[in-house]
Formats: C-alpha cells, structure tokens, sequence
C-alpha cells in the first residue's frame, strides 16, 4: 500500500524553548504549508479578518477589517483577495501594508515589509483560522465596486496575499459578538505611546485583543486573545509608555506567539470597541513571564506577558464594524488583578514554611452555608491573624487534575489555581485555641463543593499559605457605625463583634429567606445583635418546612424586619459618615450610589 506523505512546518527555536520552559512533552507542528479547506471555507463565511504586517522599522502592528461575510474570499488554492472599507489615515497596518508601499513600489523588494499574517474569525460561532503569507498586490481606493464614494479619511482596501500556511484554532476563550457593518469615519485622538483617558477606559473593559508577532522578520503570526471584560490590567501609564500585563491561559500548548516573542520581543495588538468603533493600535517590548516571575505581577497565573508600549495610535470610529454582545466564553477564568492593585500578599506567597490547616469540625448552617474549623500544623510560622482578614488556602494538591485542553463539562476548572480566600469568621482565642480558626462560606464552585462533601473525621489536610486583608471596623470613642451586609458578606462582622459595642452598630443585612439559618446561628451566638439589625429578606415563601419553620423563629428576635429588597431609602444617611459593606457586587454598586458622598469601607473579594 503506498504511503502519502503530509508536509508539515517544524517549530522554530523560539517555540521549542517555550516548550521546554513548560515542560510540555514532543509534539507535531499542525501548521499545514497551504490553504487549508476550512480556512478557505471560514474566508468566505466570517466577518472579520485580523492582519498583522511590519513597518519600516520591524516593529508588529495588528488591525481587523471586515464587517460582513464575503470581503475576502480565496481565488486561487493559495490565494486570497480582501476588499473592505477601512481607516485610510490612522489605521497602521493600511499604511504598512498599502499607503507606503503605494508611495514607494520599490518597498515591495525590501524583505519583511511583504510579511502578512492574518486571523479570520467568526465571533458568532466562535471559529478561527490562522494564516500566514506574503502580500502580492495591493491598492487604496478612494471607492468601492459599487462605486460608493470614500468619505473623509476611510476608503477602500483591496488587498491580494499569497497563503503559505494555515491552522484552525479552537473556539476556547472567544465571546460571542454579532457583526454588523459600518462604514469608518476615522479621528485621531492621540498617537503618543501615554494613553490618553479615553484608551485606559477601552483597555480597562475590553474582554479581547488581537496580537502580531515576528519570527525575526522570516515570518508572522496573528491570533486573538480572549478573557473576561477587564483581564488586561495597566500597569502603569507615564511619559515614555504605558505598560500593561495579561494573563495567558491554559491552551493547545503550541505557544507560537509566545515562541515568536521569545527569538523577538516586539508585538502589535488592536484592542477593538465593539460598541462605537474605536481603536487603539499599539507596538510594544514583551516580556514573557513564566512561574513565579507571572505571579508576581498577576497573582494567580502562571504565565503572562508585560508589554512596555512604544508607540500607539487611539482612533476614534475607525473600525469598519460593529459588535453586538453575545454570550461569553464558558472558558472565561475571574479577572486576575495586579499584585499593586490588591491586597494579596498571601496569595502569591510561595516560599516560607509549610503550614498546613487540618479540617476537624464542620457546621451546616444552611443547605448551601457552613461553618468550618481548621487547625494550623504550625501557628507560629505565619504570624498571627488579626479580625477582619482572610486565610488563603491552596487546594491543588487535593484538585488538580492535571493538563487538559477542553473540558465542556466544567470549563473553568482548566484555569483554576485552585487557591482560595476565605474571611476568618472567628475571633482569636474565642472559643478556640491559638492554632484554630473558622471561616463560613457558601457553597459555590469546585472548591467549597469538596469542603461541603468531606467528612470532617476524614483528616484534610491543605497548604495555609497565609493571612490577609485589612478589613478592621473603627469604632472610635462615640458614634454610630453602620454595616451593610449581604447574605454570606456578614462574615468580616462576625470575628470582629466581640470586640464592637454592637449598642453602636447599625447593621443593615440583605438576606434571602432560604438562609435563615445563617441568620438564626449568629443572633444565637451574638444574642444582641439582633436589636441592632434589619433585615431585608428576599426570595418566595420557603415550601421546606425546616427553612420555614427557621423564618418564624427569627421573625420573633428583636430584629426589624422587611419582606423586600434594601431600597435607598432605607439608609438614613445621617447616621454616619463612614458606612461599611460587604456583600454582591450587584448590591455594591447600589450601595456606593446610595452613599454618594459618603466614605464607603468595603471588603472586596477580588483577591
């Protein structure tokens, strides 16, 4: 039988690296040295095309053209053929890859200035394709086949590139966005490399990026990166550049962007705005950070890239789409913010003593809330926790199974660290001994999941790898505090009560009525809060007659009692200048608003 031989592209030493650095066992390059039949299909049905291209410096920039199904399409097995409206003025790559070398054709002999890359994308359907080529012809019109006039700085792209190569890409972290057509109608609003306050705000929310990078000059490569709104964080925006870091998430391992920004650190990302049609177009110096050296800046990760912008482009409407917003991806990990944005030393701290925190009591409050004793391996090595701040614990070891690319059934399980804070719900010494403390949590996600099912005789024993936080109520000498509290947020209050005088607390506490018992615990261990508190208790009559009978039962405490939501006005702004919260993010937001002009203490859980 004879044998057909398939050509494939080997890695690069770039790639290899990066594959080494992580460990990552031999694999073949899928990288196909032609037009594959679902790249040339994906051509002629999605709306977008990211490109990336080199000016005359070297430096990467990326773009996206497109708007409908049908501007670029294959004419040939190896060639494509783009016509599309775009930004003629400010858009980086129509000037690198058309206006310049419209101006010089003898630009097109000069090697990398013909480099191209691209990524047709369908946000709908959440399919890609990676392509790579070099560009043969190209042209800007001032109009369209249909003869439509170019309109002050937009006009008509018509591109031609040969294909060398193609790869499907999986649909892992795209969030789903509907395409519509729209024509550009470009402004500069700056090109210095500071951002100005319009671009922190589009790079604050944007929940994708498309990035182009250069294998020294031989060859490019243009893919997206997706996340949860906010997953870029900036860094830092001075004079000589703004710089910004985001996480990479678990993958298909083949780290060809990476492994291009490790034989050549210069990258070009387009951060689009969906909603209006801004840009921002920056280049840059990377720095690829791996274990520790990622965690130290995005705490949580171990792998991340830092870009120092060194130069920039924020153009208003010069995108020839817009985007309606879909689902997001299922994939999609919780925004990991800057070691200098949080107060997360504990999170990150990998070296030290080994604590361990051994599980020996379990108390169900609720189907869904429980209170959970640990007990330190070692009290001493950590320091000693104070009121108001968090454990953080890493149950890894007890979770982690290992390497997978996708998982439908629990998807965000690829990107979990598997480390958690939990505010310390017990007072020193109350009760307890110095190697003991209590958290209450509700149950939610993977880990909570397995606490809730282990059996407290069974011994678990998980790494403690700190304490954290500085939550403290001040009560000073005189005056009112008021907390507001939202179902499980009730936890920072409850280890800091022994020492309040709770005759001065106001607690407002917005609690659904299935959580009664949550309720009923802590008026039973702290007999006079309940004088000092509301309620607000949500949610339809309980048909579960524990839960029902747990409702009437705290209907008699001294309590005062509103079956509805906490509404504006039930916050008596002369109490106090300061107010404390904790609770929902969803309540935070109408808490801050209620408050306006007032100092809002809050505990925020986005360690």
């Amino acid at each position: 039988m004879a044998s057909i031989l398939v050509e494939t592209i080997a890695f690069h030493q770039g790639e290899r690296k990066m594959h080494s650095l992580l460990r990552v066992p031999p694999q073949d390059n899928p990288t196909v040295p032609s037009l594959s039949f679902g790249a040339a299909y994906l051509l002629r049905t999605a709306p977008l095309l990211a490109i990336g291209s080199l000016d005359q410096e070297g430096r990467p920039w990326s773009t996206v053209w497109g708007g409908e199904a049908g501007f670029a399409s294959p004419i040939t097995q190896s060639t494509i053929e783009v016509n599309t409206p775009v930004d003629k003025s400010y858009d980086p790559v129509v000037e690198t890859l058309l206006r310049d070398l419209a101006i010089d054709p003898a630009a097109t002999s000069k090697g990398h200035r013909n480099i191209w890359s691209g990524l047709v994308i369908d946000l709908d359907t959440r399919r890609r394709a990676k392509l790579y080529g070099r560009r043969i012809f190209g042209s800007l019109g001032p109009e369209d086949q249909k003869g439509l006039p170019g309109l002050g700085h937009a006009g008509i792209a018509h591109l031609t590139v040969h294909i060398d190569a193609s790869l499907g890409n999986c649909p892992k972290y795209l969030n789903k966005k509907h395409i519509i057509p729209t024509l550009p109608a470009p402004k500069l609003i700056s090109d210095s490399p500071q951002l100005p306050p319009e671009a922190v705000g589009l790079l604050n929310r944007v929940d994708c990026l498309f990035v182009s990078s250069s294998h020294s000059g031989i060859d490019m490569d243009t893919n997206i990166r997706g996340g949860p709104p906010g997953f870029v964080r900036l860094v830092s925006n001075g004079p000589s550049g703004a710089v910004f870091a985001y996480p990479e998430y678990s993958g298909n391992r083949l780290y060809q962007t990476l492994g291009n920004l490790q034989v050549n650190p210069l990258a070009g990302y387009v951060f689009p705005d969906f909603d209006n049609g801004n840009a921002l177009y920056v280049t840059g110096q990377t720095q690829v950070l791996i274990g520790k050296d990622a965690a130290r800046v995005l705490p949580r990760s171990n792998l991340a890239v830092l870009v120092t912008v060194t130069a920039a482009r924020y153009v208003e409407k010069s995108l020839s789409f817009r985007g309606i917003v879909g689902e997001p991806s299922p994939y999609n990990p919780p925004v990991r913010y800057l070691a200098t944005e949080r107060n997360i030393a504990a999170v990150s701290k990998d070296d030290g003593p080994a604590v361990t925190a051994t599980l020996i009591k379990k108390d169900v409050l609720t189907p869904a809330i429980c209170r959970f004793r640990f007990r330190m391996s070692d009290p001493t090595s950590l320091g000693k926790w104070i009121p108001g701040q968090y454990a953080t614990f890493s149950f890894r070891d007890e979770l982690d199974m290992g390497y997978r690319h996708m998982q439908d059934d629990d998807p965000t399980s690829l990107n979990d660290d598997y480390v958690r804070t939990f505010t310390i719900s017990s007072y020193p010494g109350q009760g307890l001994d110095a190697a003991e403390f209590e958290i209450t949590a509700r149950k939610h996600g993977n880990v909570t999941n397995y606490l809730f099912r282990t059996n407290e005789r069974a011994g678990l024993e998980v790494p403690l790898k700190g304490f954290g936080g500085d939550f403290q109520i001040q009560q000073g000498i005189d005056g009112i505090v008021p907390f507001v509290a939202g179902g499980i947020g009730i936890t920072p209050i409850l280890a800091q009560l022994p020492a309040l005088d709770i005759s001065r607390l106001r607690l407002l506490w917005s609690v659904s009525v299935h959580d009664m018992g949550l309720v009923l615990d802590t008026f039973r261990r702290f007999p006079r809060l309940s004088s000092s508190t509301t309620l607000f208790i949500t949610g339809a009559d309980p048909q579960d007659e524990n839960v029902a009978q747990q409702y009437q039962t705290v209907r008699l405490s001294e309590a005062r009692i509103y079956r509805r939501r906490m509404a504006a006005t039930d916050l008596e702004l002369s109490l106090a200048d300061v107010w404390y919260f904790c609770g929902s993010p969803a309540l935070k937001s109408s808490v801050l608003n209620w408050l306006t002009g007032k100092d809002v203490v809050y505990e925020d859980f986005n360690y």
